[in-house]
Formats: C-alpha cells, structure tokens, sequence
C-alpha cells in the first residue's frame, strides 16, 4: 500500500509537489485503512492529505545535508536493478 512513500529529500531536481501529495495521500490510506474513505469520512481525509503534504513540504525545505544530492536516474536504475534481482529469484 506505500509503494508511493520514497526519500524525497536531496534530490536534484527537488521533489515536485505531487510527488509530496502522492507520498501523503499514500500516508493517509495507510493510517486510515483504506484507500477510499466512505462520503461521511471523505472531507476528514482530504484535509489529511493537505496537510501531511504542507507539513512534508515544510520538512523538505527544511532539512539540510552536506551530501551531495542524489540524481533521479541514477537512483531509478539502481532501484530497478534490485527489484530485478528480487523478482528474479522468485
């Protein structure tokens, strides 16, 4: 359920903003115990999901390192080259 739930912090480019809704939307399911709330709970989770992604967004620019920051791809062939290690084996 949290496939969406990443390191977004020191990247180059800086996390998008929908990368941070993706992460706090996918935060809020996890909590809540389901991916789509009910009409009488549907206002109640979409102010949860605003707000995990204004505090998130608040960390993220927050947040300092002395690290270089990570580059995307080379990040995405690395996760990919584990997952077809993984899957691989299966």
């Amino acid at each position: 359920m949290c496939r969406n739930i990443r390191t977004l912090h020191n990247f180059d480019p800086p996390a998008r903003e929908e990368e941070v809704r993706a992460a706090a939307l996918q935060y809020v399911r996890k909590i809540s115990g389901t991916t789509r709330p009910s009409k009488a709970n549907e206002a109640a989770f979409e102010r949860a999901v605003e707000a995990i992604t204004a505090v998130s967004a608040e960390l993220l620019a927050e947040l300092v390192t002395t690290a270089p920051p990570k580059d995307r791809e080379v990040e995405a062939a690395k996760a990919r080259e584990r997952a077809a290690k993984r899957y691989a084996a299966a």
